[in-house]
């Protein structure tokens, strides 16, 4: 029979030790995402992957604040993360970077993400928009790719922090 396993046997690394570790090159970007439950979620689950950065754009509020927290559970302090205003500026900065900039949205050229291949080797930008309007419509041309999570049921909309996990995982596994 199994036994759930307690804090001490998972093995966790303190702070320090994990800004030593080695990140999956995968900068995830927030673009106007309102919710500070959804930043708080996606930094959680950055730090669970061990991406690189998190870029947080426009209306996306920043840390330090205690709802952001709740989910966080202390994540901001270590993913690295930035504050860029504008959404385009972000991209372009990331591109000159050397980075593939990939959107999660539904779009007439979205690719499922099953399909997409994560290349060893490669930059990763990966774009998560707001939670009613997606991304930013004035940023669309600088995106070299779109994904999109398949979804059966009634709805054709999965929350942010829900498709940011699955995104990271889907490059982590490729990655790590």
């Amino acid at each position: 029979m199994a036994t759930k396993l307690k804090l001490e046997d998972l093995g966790r690394v303190d702070r320090e030790t994990f800004k030593q570790i080695t990140k999956i090159p995968v900068t995830v970007v927030l673009d106007n995402v309102r919710s500070m439950h959804n930043v708080g979620a996606v930094f959680r689950t950055a730090d669970a992957f061990i991406v690189e950065r998190v870029i947080l754009c426009g209306i996306t509020p920043v840390p330090p604040h205690r709802e952001i927290h709740k989910a966080a559970l202390g994540a901001t302090e270590t993913v690295e993360w930035i504050y860029v205003k504008d959404i385009s500026e972000a991209l372009q900065i990331l591109k000159n970077q050397g980075c593939t900039v990939v959107g999660l949205e539904q779009t007439t050229a979205s690719v499922n993400i099953d399909s997409y291949i994560v290349k060893r080797g490669e930059k990763y930008a990966l774009v998560l928009g707001n939670e009613v309007d997606g991304l930013s419509d004035d940023a669309l041309a600088l995106y070299d790719t779109f994904l999109e999570i398949p979804q059966l049921g009634t709805k054709h909309s999965l929350n942010v922090s829900v498709c940011a996990g699955i995104a990271m995982w889907h490059f982590f596994k490729d990655l790590k």
